[in-house]
């Protein structure tokens, strides 16, 4: 991943590695996209809420597989965040990460009563996401980027940059998890070839998979 900065020109934006210093920008996205791939925050007074759910884990626990898309002078708009192994991501998630925000975010008593709390749930059982239906399709992902930076293809590139690393680490297949409501994110997942995989009772939810050897 280089930059396409043109020579003698504006920067333009590329796709990278994700950087440590990228971590507010990432936190600022995922609340930016959180919600039915809108704007999450009237729902979450809390802005570190959904990033610990969503984002930060994941750059945390498996840097090696998180790409962003820098708008060409050094902030990331938009990320790509895998984990190659959901089984063991969900084991570190329990064991690595649970414990470092368990204090901000105490699992809840009772059943949920609000959408904070409701997500609030969601942190405290990882294991929800790991499904047999799945097994074919070890590695899951999360893609997010900035409205102004929607439909002009950093989307694809991002998912390419993903794509590839996962090849490489001998990752068969990656699956996503998506709201149902989200009809746009649907459609360009199918046309990067993700297709309906058939899990029992999803709920809102539906999950998509897709091959890592297929090049986009």
């Amino acid at each position: 991943m280089t930059s396409e900065t043109a020579t003698g020109g504006a920067a333009r934006p590329f796709v990278r590695p994700y950087r440590p210093a990228d971590r507010t920008a990432l936190g600022h996205i995922c609340v930016r996209t959180a919600h039915q791939g809108g704007d999450s925050s009237s729902l979450y007074p809390d802005p570190q809420l959904m990033p610990s759910i969503f984002a930060y884990p994941y750059v945390d626990l498996v840097p090696e597989f998180a790409f962003v898309l820098d708008d060409g002078a050094g902030t990331a708009v938009g990320y790509v965040l895998g984990a190659p192994d959901t089984a063991t991501f969900v084991k570190r998630f329990r064991t690595e990460w649970l414990p470092r925000v368990a204090e901000r975010y105490p699992e809840p008593a009772h059943e949920a009563r609000t959408p904070t709390e409701e997500m609030i749930g969601l942190l405290h059982d990882p294991e929800r996401m790991v499904r047999d239906e799945l097994a074919d399709f070890p590695a899951h992902l999360h893609i997010d980027l900035l409205p102004p930076w929607q439909g002009r293809g950093h989307g694809r590139a991002l998912m390419r940059a993903l794509l590839e690393a996962l090849h490489r680490d001998a990752v068969p297949a990656v699956h996503l998890c998506m709201v149902q409501a989200n009809t746009a994110a649907r459609a360009f997942y199918d046309r990067l070839g993700f297709r309906l995989l058939t899990v029992p009772d999803p709920g809102p939810v539906r999950y998509l998979g897709r091959s890592t050897a297929t090049p986009l």
